[in-house]
């Protein structure tokens, strides 16, 4: 039962973010499998902690995207996103509930928390960071930069991705409140919302800045040789773009996955600090 209505839940969400044009064919495909599987494995607040993140993001690309489209013109992924973007962001998430499945433990809850906290406060940064007046800097050098380039930050994102922490930590608590299901930790009741609250805030923040840094050291950056833009895409303008620094490999699904492992291992290390796992 579990199974189909964890389908039945994923297919009618992940639809009409199809619908809405939020998701392309395979993201379609992959926000079914991982949801279904997350519903069928954990429980309400595992799959309602994965939901909150993909619901929130979905909203906020579509905010004001006519300001954000200079911003964006440089990303290699649009706001329609792909199976690739769906695993990068939910994949390790995914991983880590089949983990508590087979073997319960806290601290895999606690990690969980902090993948889900880092990729909702990377992507919170970027879609409300992309509407700041002033641009940002580069999080490796501290100068300005365009807005939309990989590895900067600006105070109007920052203040985004701490609020995305703190949505999902009230979210997962919430979550846990109303459905009356044991906690998947060892934290007192009493100390609950303000354990998971914090943790979220700060592998959220610790999560995202990582990403940032990634972007602005590893990430596969481009130049077009026709509008001079500092871009993410291979091509630009119909012409190939020239590659001007970055790892091979290291594209923008690798640097989510790598932001969202730094949130989830903070995450965790902190809940070993205080004793809760």
């Amino acid at each position: 039962m579990e199974w189909l209505i964890g389908l039945a839940c994923s297919s009618g969400i992940a639809g009409t973010a199809y619908l809405k044009r939020s998701l392309s064919g395979s993201g379609l495909l992959a926000a079914v499998m991982l949801g279904t599987v997350m519903y069928a494995l954990g429980s309400a607040v595992w799959f309602g902690s994965l939901i909150a993140f993909f619901v929130s993001s979905t909203f906020l690309s579509k905010w004001k995207k006519h300001v954000k489209e200079e911003a964006e013109s440089v990303y290699e992924k649009t706001g329609r996103r792909d199976a690739g973007q769906v695993f990068a962001n939910g994949g390790l998430g995914l991983l880590l509930c089949i983990a508590n499945w087979a073997c319960p433990h806290p601290l895999w809850w606690y990690a969980f928390l902090g993948v889900m906290a880092a990729v909702t406060a990377d992507t919170w940064s970027t879609e409300i960071g992309g509407l700041s007046r002033t641009p940002p800097r580069s999080i490796k050098t501290g100068r300005r930069v365009p807005p939309g380039t990989s590895g900067g930050v600006s105070e109007l994102g920052m203040g985004a991705s701490l609020a995305g922490g703190l949505f999902i930590g009230a979210v997962a608590w919430m979550l846990l409140a109303v459905s009356g299901q044991s906690a998947p930790d060892a934290a007192p009741s009493a100390l609950r919302p303000t354990a998971w609250v914090g943790i979220a805030v700060l592998a959220g923040i610790i999560g995202s800045l990582a990403d940032s840094w990634i972007g602005a050291t590893w990430q596969q950056m481009y130049r077009c040789g026709v509008c001079g833009l500092e871009i993410e895409l291979a091509r630009h303008c119909g012409r190939p773009a020239v590659r001007i620094r970055g790892r091979a490999g290291w594209n923008n699904d690798a640097v989510n996955v790598a932001g969202s492992l730094a949130g989830g291992a903070s995450a965790a290390s902190l809940a070993l600090a205080l004793g809760l796992a």
